[in-house]
């Protein structure tokens, strides 16, 4: 039995407006995060910093929203969700603003520390939320349109991002992130409702945060979906935050060609994405994680080992790049989750998220150091990264085969 059987607020209208406000707070805090990396070029040029400081800028988001997303699951469940959820956005919302008025590096990566500790939460409690007032026989379209984020993102946010940098700063599009997240928190507050039903002694027996945790880390069967997420990270965090400075210092695009770059990627993903879950579903996750894996093997070594080329040809590449290595997420999330028995599954999910967010912090950090600039500002060094993240998928394509299917 679920919390929308008995919820006085809940209609359908009531519930696609939740579902709209739920969509719009993921939509904004993913776009924070993904905007950081076509923004490579800009930062790299306004604070004379290397590739290793631009990636230290990108991963501190991420190891912040892992360490913290961990620390958030001893005591998330122990409130409301609703008040969880704002409490955060407000948190995240504030830390954007102080991005958008950095004065220097150093206080541009402490933002984005403070950002990352109450971003990387919003996910999880967003997620938590729909299981909670969402039927179950509606729960799938639900969760579809809030993932969709990500895609709505590369394809109207960043390009958006991008022109209004190009023109006013790099500053501007974290204040429009930060005045838009503002705005939206008292409609959230109003919409949303109250969400307790997760705390009724009566229906879920109170058990200890530290207890769940603790048998999530010590089971043996969990290592194998965990150590496979980090070599899932590593397969594409490694090149992609400095896809745009490659494309921009080695390829020859210009700094305004970039929205193309995400725009057509996003659009098509969208669609094969939802494509290659169908596959999953009807030829079974772990082969065609193996397949999108092993074929994205190709655009990567393209990508990372190109030369002045035109932008067609560089779009055809990227767009496939981007198809193969985050449609791959899709069967390998889904392996993921039904790896652990659905009793301590919340708590295998903030486990399993917080090591998704440090792995991808450490795969950009780790590719910042390797990456050298040359005399002439171009990056050198990326077919080694390249390199890194092709070991990486190949190496879990064997991992996956690991993964024991628990419910």
């Amino acid at each position: 039995m679920s919390q929308p059987l008995t919820h006085p607020l809940h209609t359908i209208q009531k519930e696609r407006a939740i579902i709209f406000i739920l969509a719009a707070l993921q939509f904004l805090h993913i776009l924070d995060f993904v905007i950081m990396m076509p923004l490579g070029p800009v930062f790299m040029e306004s604070f004379k910093i290397n590739s290793a400081a631009f990636g230290l800028l990108v991963s501190s988001y991420s190891i912040s929203a892992g360490v913290f997303g961990l620390i958030g699951a001893l005591f998330l469940d122990s409130y409301d969700r609703k008040m969880s959820l704002l409490v955060l956005f407000f948190g995240f919302s504030f830390g954007t603003l102080l991005c958008a008025f950095a004065p220097n590096y150093g206080f541009l990566l402490f933002a984005r520390v403070v950002a990352g500790g109450f971003g990387g939460m919003i996910g999880a409690t967003v997620l938590s939320i729909i299981g909670d007032i969402i039927p179950v026989f509606r729960r799938g379209t639900a969760t579809g349109v809030v993932m969709s984020s990500f895609s709505v993102a590369s394809v109207i946010g960043i390009p958006i991002g991008l022109s209004l940098a190009n023109k006013f700063g790099w500053h501007f599009p974290f204040l429009s992130l930060a005045i838009a997240g503002f705005l939206i928190l008292p409609i959230g507050y109003k919409v949303l409702p109250s969400i307790r039903y997760h705390l009724d002694s009566d229906v879920h027996p109170k058990q200890s945060q530290l207890k769940s945790l603790k048998q999530v880390i010590v089971k043996k069967d969990h290592l194998a979906p965990f150590i496979f997420m980090v070599f899932l990270m590593f397969g594409g965090f490694t090149v992609i935050p400095f896809l745009s400075p490659f494309l921009v210092s080695n390829v020859g695009l210009a700094v305004s060609e970039l929205p193309y770059i995400y725009f057509f990627g996003g659009l098509f993903t969208f669609f094969t994405s939802r494509f290659i879950g169908k596959l999953s579903d009807r030829y079974g996750k772990l082969k065609i994680y193996q397949i999108i894996s092993i074929i994205a093997v190709i655009p990567i070594v393209i990508v990372v080992t190109l030369t002045k080329t035109s932008l067609p040809v560089v779009l055809t590449v990227t767009t496939l790049f981007m198809i193969l290595v985050s449609g791959r997420m899709v069967p390998a999330f889904a392996m993921i989750t039904s790896a652990v028995e659905p009793r301590i599954r919340g708590s295998f999910m903030s486990v399993n998220s917080a090591i998704q967010q440090i792995s991808s912090g450490a795969a950009s950090y780790i590719a910042g150091l390797i990456l050298v600039q040359s005399a002439d500002n171009q990056l050198v060094n990326y077919e080694l990264v390249g390199m890194i993240s092709v070991f990486s998928l190949l190496f879990s394509v064997y991992l996956a085969k690991k993964i024991k299917i628990a419910g």
